[in-house]
């Protein structure tokens, strides 16, 4: 029987799954689609994201696949820069989603299962039990980490406030038989406007377009190559001809988010916890944070080494965090709609930006390096534990917490959580850190429990 499951194959179930096995968890991935997906999704990693995949060995798989490194983000299509931010990636990547995913998944030690809809969740004080494809699974917990319709969210009941979709837009995949001379022919920041073209791998091009006819059709009508050819001829003229459509979707600006993160035994995370306008690659990043925070505390609960409270700070730190980019994300709605009013806000802005002050602020929050949590005092830009234990780095660790916290030299004094956030620097007050943070020495599993063999599996 696995430690835990989890319910989504995308990135933020994946890297949850990954965070679980390296501490080492038996972990098994339920994905309700039979073969992993094709389609392109989320297009950019912003810097923490990027800083927590190579502090984990994951980058290098991802970067053959990387075509662009953009120095600036945007907020609603104005730049943004990251140059001068505190990281050793100072830009985003260009990347299709379904290559970050692929990199993460190819080092699980246990395959997904696909083909594996959950239909059914039940829980209990030892666990829970899920249905999927057929199949019954058993855990201690289950991770949902399955997308903005979240099957599971809908089987638990578990309240989604928010605000609805205000407009329409559609998003897509194709190829052209033909478009005008320069266009679309490197990766830029988008525009604000409908149309943008971006050139993805294979000779296809993503496109958003949100004109008056994707206002009057509904959410559940098909995404048709006519329209898209009369959206694109509205933005780039009578050059550009739509050969083949391979992949479309429609969506909105939607905000809601769980009330909770945690019910029970099933802890929520990426899309189905929060959804929002998938603007600027807030959505995936905002996930793979969430798998970060979640992974390790949810894998010290299992051990018996958590000190009280620990999982619940999931829900306490990461919840403030997705709520803020919901502001920003509808804030970015806002100023992204053809009208006179919504353009006269976005001129005041754009002055407002050319503040430097005000600009650093807004990059520091859309890169997601501005994220802190209470006694928190920053990031440690160092190669997490193989193992996914915590580090102290530059001082003696007291005796009792080696299956925790793996001792390495360094010139810094700092103690440094499984997800790179720094909770002590020096002086007094290490051993109240290691207590509140990794539990008291004698609690849970030996500290034989970390092995060379387990963190070789998971490494």
């Amino acid at each position: 029987m696995p430690d835990v499951l989890v319910a989504g194959a995308g990135p933020t179930g994946l890297l949850t799954a990954f965070e679980l096995e390296r501490a080492g968890l038996d972990v098994l991935v339920l994905e309700r689609d039979a073969r992993p997906t094709t389609q392109s999704k989320a297009l950019g990693l912003q810097p923490r994201s990027v800083e927590v995949l190579a502090d984990r060995g994951l980058l290098a798989a991802i970067e053959p696949h990387v075509q662009a490194k953009l120095p600036a983000g945007h907020f609603s299509g104005l730049p943004i820069d990251y140059t001068d931010l505190p990281t050793r990636f100072p830009y985003q990547l260009g990347v299709e989603q379904v290559h970050v995913a692929a990199a993460i998944e190819a080092r699980l030690r246990t395959p997904v299962l696909r083909d594996a809809a959950v239909t059914t969740v039940t829980q209990d004080d030892d666990g829970v039990t899920v249905t999927a494809g057929g199949r019954t699974h058993r855990a201690e917990w289950l991770v949902a980490a399955d997308g903005g319709h979240s099957t599971v969210r809908t089987l638990l009941g578990a309240a989604f406030p928010g605000s609805p979709a205000r407009i329409s837009l559609v998003v897509a995949d194709l190829t052209l038989s033909a478009k005008p001379a320069g266009l679309a022919e490197a990766w830029t920041l988008p525009s604000s406007g409908s149309g943008y073209l971006l050139p993805l791998s294979g000779g296809r091009f993503r496109t958003i377009v949100f004109g008056e006819e994707q206002q009057r059709l509904g959410r559940d009508e098909p995404v048709t190559l006519d329209e898209l050819q009369r959206a694109l001829t509205a933005a780039h003229g009578p050059e550009i001809e739509v050969g083949e459509v391979r992949w479309a979707s429609r969506f909105g600006d939607a905000a809601r988010q769980l009330e909770r993160y945690r019910h029970g035994r099933v802890l929520f995370a990426g899309d189905a916890a929060h959804v929002h306008l998938p603007v600027g690659g807030q959505g995936l990043n905002l996930g793979l944070q969430d798998a970060a925070n979640l992974g390790w505390k949810l894998a010290a609960t299992v051990r018996g080494t958590a000190p009280d409270g620990l999982l619940d700070s999931y829900h306490d730190e990461r919840h403030p965090i997705a709520a803020r980019v919901l502001v920003s994300t509808r804030a970015q709605a806002v100023l992204g709609v053809p009208d006179p009013d919504a353009a006269a806000v976005r001129e005041v802005v754009t002055g407002l930006l050319a503040v430097p002050e005000a600009r650093r602020a807004l990059a520091s929050e859309l890169s997601g390096l501005g994220v802190s949590y209470p006694g928190v005092s920053g990031r440690a830009e160092v190669p997490a534990a193989p193992d996914g234990r915590a580090m102290l780095i530059g001082a003696a660790l007291p005796g009792g917490w080696a299956d925790r916290v793996e001792p390495r030299s360094g010139a810094e004094p700092r103690l440094v959580r499984p997800d790179g956030y720094v909770v002590w620097s020096g002086g007094p007050g290490l051993e109240d850190a290691l207590l509140r943070w990794f539990g008291r020495p004698e609690a849970g599993l030996p500290a034989h429990a970390f092995t060379a063999d387990t963190a070789c599996a998971t490494a």
